[in-house]
This record gives structure tokens, C-alpha cells and sequence, in this order.
């Protein structure tokens, strides 16, 4: 009788071990993977397969989350993000505008209204900003807010722009994305997950849901989300900004994460993932402000000459020039001072 039992438990036993063996691996087979091919990073030919809770890097219509792999997270591991940029994430920049950098540090550019500033500027790619805005009449400064984006890249530096259109009302159920390639307008179908790439494929964008939300992804250098939102009223009465009623100032919430950097990056946001970088907001303010208007300045929106820019108009390649060990860890500083690897939020 003992023995019986003995086997039969024994029988349940493999039987329970065998269908956990055959889950695990029908759930990795569903689950997309990718290998790190970066030669400096720690994960170098290192395949990383998603999570079950986000099994796509690409996924369906309706999902909130997708699947990200970073070459230099310590553990080598694929995780989930959200679709739509994380405004108190690392890499953020949101509302009028408030950055939070590659140091994790919160700091506010205002720049000025009807102007162009350069964001990141690398050897091989740069991403402008231009900035609208009022100015209520007793303040000294304008209140801002990035409107568009310019991208260029590429050793024929392609050109490409996103923005949010000006709209007296805001409308949920309309479209206020305008996208162009290479100064043609993108018809880019409504629909969360309907896509986009050029004929190289070096550039894509993708729905991230039905209206009003973009992942735009330059191979193998950055991916870019992007939102567009209102100035609301209430915002208007808790801030101040005397919006008019013929303008709810529509404008880009945006996040980026790069793939690759050069150790010289610069721009307004691009220089806070230096190596040497001291960032000069100034700590325990409400609004730490920091300054540069005059270096990072572009006279358009797809111009790459700045003071400080290090565009080299496609003739140089990341893959020929010392790269920045990068920490791709999303930070969210909601959440208390540490959040991520290695990294620290400061209010």
C-alpha cells in the first residue's frame, strides 16, 4: 500500500513537472527576443526575451505596456514600459518644459516662444524643439512649450518633423499630429499600432494608441515617445497663463530613450547624459531653472548650427567614436529619491 503511494506521488511529480516545463516554454516561445550586438556593453550577444507580461516589442492594439531590451542594464534582462512617454521618467520632457536628464536631475528650460533650440545634438543625429508660448502681461518671461520636433540623421542627413497642430478647441476624437519625411507630408492612418517607415527603414513610427500618441524609432539610435495634450482649463487657472479662448496651445509631451551616445552629446537634454556633466539646476527650488538659450539656439526647426551643436552632418558614425556606457532604466521620481539603477531623483 506504502508503495503505492510512493509511486503514485512520484508519478504526480513528474507529470506536475513535465506540464511546468511545457508552459515555461510555450510562454518563451510566444515572447519575442532580441540580442544586444553594442561591443561595449555588458550584455554583448546576449539574447533578452520579454516577459510574458509584455511578450512584444511591437504589440497589438489595446496594449498598455510593450516590451524594451537595454545592451548596458547590468542584468541583461528585457522588461515592460509604458506606450506613452513617462513625464517623470528619465529622459522626459513635459509641460513648460520640465526635463528631467540623463542624471535623473528635474530641471525646467524655458527657452523662448516662437523659437527653435537643439535638445540633443550627437555626430550623427539631432533632435530639435520649437517652442511656443505667451507671455501674460506683468511677467518677465515667457511660459513655453515644445510644439514640434525635428529630427535629423543619417549620412544623407534625412530629415524629420512632428508636430502638434494648432487647434483653438481640443477635440479627443481628432487627429492633431502632423508628421513629415523629408519635407513630404506622412499619411499615417488612425489606429492604435498602424505604422510608418521609410524605404531604408531607418526611420518608423507607430501608433501608440487610436490618436495623438507616436513611437518613433531611429534604428539603433533612439526611440522617442510622444503625446500631444491641451493646455486644459484648469491648468490655465492653477498656472496662470492667461490662455486665450482661441488657442488651447496644443503641445508635445515627449520621452526618449537612446540606444547609443557619443561621450560629446550635447543639446539642452542631451548633455545630462555626459560623463563630466554638473548639472547647474539649482536643488530645493520649486522650479529649478537653468539657462543656455544662446548655446542651443537653431534658426529652424531642421538647422543643426548651434553654439554648442556637434552634428557632423552624417560624415561621422557613433559605430567610429567613443560611446557613453549607457543606464536605459526607466526612472519614475514619483516614487521617493531612488528609483532605477544607479540613479538618483532630485525634486
Amino acid at each position: 500500500m506504502k508503495g503505492d503511494l510512493r509511486t503514485g506521488f512520484y508519478v504526480i511529480l513528474v507529470v506536475t513537472l513535465y506540464a511546468f516545463t511545457v508552459i515555461v516554454k510555450l510562454e518563451a516561445a510566444s515572447s519575442e527576443t532580441k540580442t544586444c550586438f553594442q561591443r561595449k556593453s555588458p550584455c554583448f550577444l546576449k539574447k533578452q526575451t520579454c516577459p510574458k507580461q509584455c511578450p512584444s516589442f511591437s504589440p497589438p492594439a489595446g496594449s498598455t505596456k510593450a516590451c524594451v531590451i537595454d545592451c548596458f542594464n547590468p542584468i541583461c534582462k528585457a522588461t515592460c514600459r509604458n506606450r506613452k512617454p513617462n513625464c517623470n521618467g528619465k529622459g522626459s520632457a513635459c509641460l513648460d518644459p520640465r526635463f528631467i536628464g540623463g542624471d535623473g536631475v528635474v530641471f525646467y528650460f524655458h527657452g523662448k516662444r516662437d523659437e527653435n533650440f537643439a535638445l540633443v545634438s550627437d555626430v550623427d543625429f539631432q533632435v530639435n524643439a520649437r517652442f511656443i508660448g505667451l507671455r501674460p502681461s506683468g511677467r518677465s518671461r515667457d511660459f513655453t512649450w515644445i510644439q514640434s520636433l525635428g529630427l535629423i540623421f543619417g549620412h544623407n542627413s534625412k530629415t524629420f518633423s512632428l508636430e502638434a497642430t494648432k487647434a483653438a478647441k481640443w477635440d479627443n476624437q481628432v487627429d492633431h499630429l502632423g508628421l513629415s519625411f523629408e519635407g513630404k507630408e506622412i499619411s499615417l492612418p488612425k489606429g492604435d499600432a498602424s505604422v510608418w517607415s521609410s524605404s531604408r527603414e531607418d526611420i518608423k513610427i507607430e501608433r501608440t494608441s487610436d490618436l495623438n500618441s507616436v513611437l518613433i524609432t531611429l534604428q539603433d539610435i533612439a526611440e522617442i515617445w510622444v503625446n500631444v495634450v491641451p493646455i486644459t482649463k484648469e491648468d490655465d487657472i492653477i498656472h496662470r497663463y492667461g490662455r486665450p479662448e482661441d488657442d488651447c496651445f496644443a503641445h508635445l509631451e515627449v520621452q526618449f530613450r537612446f540606444l547609443k551616445l557619443s561621450k560629446n552629446v550635447e543639446g539642452v537634454l542631451g548633455r545630462t547624459y555626459r560623463e563630466d556633466f554638473k548639472n547647474p539646476a539649482k536643488q530645493g527650488v520649486a522650479m529649478p531653472v537653468v539657462g543656455g538659450e544662446d548655446k542651443y539656439r537653431t534658426v529652424s526647426l531642421l538647422e543643426t548650427n548651434c553654439n554648442a551643436c556637434v552634428y557632423s552632418s552624417g560624415l561621422i558614425s557613433l559605430d567610429k567614436v567613443e560611446p557613453l556606457l549607457l543606464n536605459q532604466n526607466t526612472v519614475d521620481c514619483t516614487g521617493g529619491s531612488s528609483s532605477g539603477v544607479g540613479i538618483f531623483c532630485r525634486k
